[in-house]
C-alpha cells in the first residue's frame, strides 16, 4: 500500500501520477487535483478542463482571461 502525498491516507487502491520528472502518489483524484492541477490567474479555481490560455497564463475560461485584461483576443475552443 502506498500513503497519499496530500491527505496521508494509506490505501490499497492509491495510483502514481508521473509528471515532469517527479512521480506523486494520491488516494484520489481530488487530491490529486489539489497538487497537479493549475490555477486561473483571475479567480483562482482550479482548472480541470481544457481552460484558455493566454498573454502567458491560463484561466478557467475566455471570461476570466478578458477580465483579467491580457489584451489577447481569447475565446473558449469547446
Amino acid at each position: 500500500m502506498a500513503a497519499c502525498e496530500v491527505c496521508g491516507n494509506d490505501y490499497d487502491l492509491a495510483f502514481e501520477v508521473h509528471a515532469k520528472g517527479e512521480v506523486h502518489v494520491f488516494d484520489s483524484f481530488e487530491c490529486a487535483i489539489h497538487v497537479m492541477a493549475p490555477t486561473c490567474r483571475h479567480c483562482g479555481c482550479r482548472i480541470i478542463g481544457h481552460g484558455v490560455q493566454s498573454g502567458g497564463d491560463v484561466f478557467c475560461c475566455a471570461h476570466c482571461a478578458r477580465q483579467a485584461g491580457t489584451g489577447t483576443a481569447v475565446a473558449d475552443r469547446a
